[in-house]
């Protein structure tokens, strides 16, 4: 066992964590829609 007595969680550092993965799921949406789009119209 540990013998820490604070907190375990870092929410601040949690927090920007979240915001990250956020951010990251919402552009990686959008690149995926755009390659989808191109290839819909150069492919077909």
């Amino acid at each position: 066992m540990s013998d820490e007595t604070e907190n375990a969680m870092d929410y601040q550092e949690h927090e920007s964590t979240y915001e990250l993965f956020i951010a990251m799921s919402k552009y990686g949406s959008i690149a995926v829609i755009v390659i989808l789009v191109l290839m819909a119209i150069f492919l077909l």
